[in-house]
């Protein structure tokens, strides 16, 4: 069963183009605040607040490592909203595809009628 605060939590966190690069980015391999900071030119208490908003969705997870703090990718909460799109994606495809089989059906019907 999907919850829709998980689900609201990700599609929020993902609606901003600087945490969909932050997760791009990790999808390579963990990496520091600095290091997803550093090719943004971002402050590093501006990548935090980001890092920090993925972070409470679940998507990215952060651990302290000597000084700084390592993130790298949390996949739970992304495998809920692949699931409630995948159901919805299922959903309009069996509808389009009763109306195709209609609109053939009607097609079908009126070239017989000539």
């Amino acid at each position: 069963m999907v919850h829709q605060d998980v689900l609201d939590r990700v599609f929020a966190s993902l609606a901003d183009p600087t945490r969909r690069g932050i997760m791009i980015r990790l999808g390579d391999g963990p990496a520091t605040i600095g290091e997803l900071a550093e090719p943004t030119g971002m402050s590093l208490t501006g990548m935090k607040k980001h890092v920090q908003v993925l972070e409470d969705a679940g998507l990215v997870i952060t651990e302290k490592v000597g000084r700084s703090r390592q993130c790298r990718l949390g996949a739970a909460p992304l495998d809920e909203a692949m699931a409630w799109i995948s159901f919805y994606q299922r959903l309009w495809a069996r509808r389009l595809d009763g109306l195709d089989a209609y609109l053939t059906l009607q097609s079908d019907s009126k070239g017989q009628n000539s």
